[in-house]
């Protein structure tokens, strides 16, 4: 006897799919509007932001960290350059993270659970530590000697003065989700796909990196905070199972997965350790 329902007819299917649909896009929309509305909870935290800059300014110089103003030199070696970083900065972060969300629920729905969970565990516990480290950035830090790419070059996505920008948080600096979102982003894809060259993916983060330090927008602490709250949301968020819910209602449709786990089990990973008893259960079935 079948352990799968019977839909209830032809319509049972893209109905479910529809209402799967419309619910991950208002959960996503509204856990980004709770995201950022608490943002905005510390933006006259002014004083306290410049103190934590200072702080950590001092703490990068005592642990010998490269100085930001190296990689911005590099970006200033011409206009083009640094413009690309700018444009990059406030262009391909939400964009990119909403393609690779969009693809994996459309291809591999099991691994986008995983992904939708941890990314909303690493951006809860960001909105935490942006309310309680309240942080300015670099290119506001006078110590630091840097300079406002966005505001010299453009684009830019901030007002010149944070206290005139209402849309935006210039103080929750660290984290830095641009940071997080890309090495997720890269771990995905990592994990979701075969290709020999799916490692190349982790440009995307390196290359993250670079623009956020030599925009001035971030410290390299921001980074290395964003990527240990990422590691311990991915310790945290189990790996994707066959007894989530699919997306589409339907089994994760990939065409290289060699048999499906008998409910219950582990299903693999690519990029990830396969569970032991994953292979057992598909050699049993044969």
């Amino acid at each position: 006897m079948s352990s799968h329902t019977t839909p209830a007819g032809p319509a049972a299917g893209p109905r479910a799919a529809r209402r799967r649909l419309i619910r991950e896009l208002l959960l996503v929309a509204g856990f980004f509007t709770v995201y950022k509305a608490g943002r905005l909870l510390s933006t006259d935290r002014t004083d306290e932001a410049f103190r934590n800059a200072a702080r950590t300014w001092d703490a990068e110089r005592f642990l010998h960290l490269p100085g930001e103003g190296a990689v911005q030199r590099l970006l200033l070696h011409g206009d083009a350059l640094v413009t690309t970083a700018n444009t990059y900065y406030a262009g391909v972060h939400f964009p990119a993270t909403a393609l690779f969300l969009v693809w994996l629920y459309l291809r591999r729905p099991a691994h986008y659970l995983w992904t939708r969970r941890v990314l909303a565990g690493l951006t809860g516990a960001a909105l935490a530590l942006h309310l309680a480290f309240p942080l300015a950035p670099p290119r506001l830090l006078d110590a630091a000697g840097l300079i406002d790419t966005a505001q010299v070059y453009g684009p830019t996505v901030y007002k010149a003065a944070p206290v005139e920008d209402t849309l935006a948080n210039q103080f929750a600096a660290m984290p830095s989700l641009h940071f997080g979102w890309a090495l997720m982003l890269a771990l995905g894809m990592i994990a979701a796909t075969s290709s020999r060259w799916r490692f190349l993916w982790l440009l995307h983060p390196l290359l993250t990196l670079l623009v956020i330090v030599g925009t001035a927008n971030h410290y390299w602490l921001d980074a290395v905070v964003a990527a240990v709250l990422l590691w311990a949301a991915l310790l945290l968020v189990p790996k994707p199972r066959t007894g989530d819910p699919d997306p589409d209602g339907g089994a994760d449709p990939d065409p290289d997965r060699r048999a499906v786990p008998e409910p219950g089990q582990d299903l693999p990973v690519r990029g990830l350790p396969s569970p032991r008893g994953a292979d057992e259960a598909v050699g049993a079935g044969r």
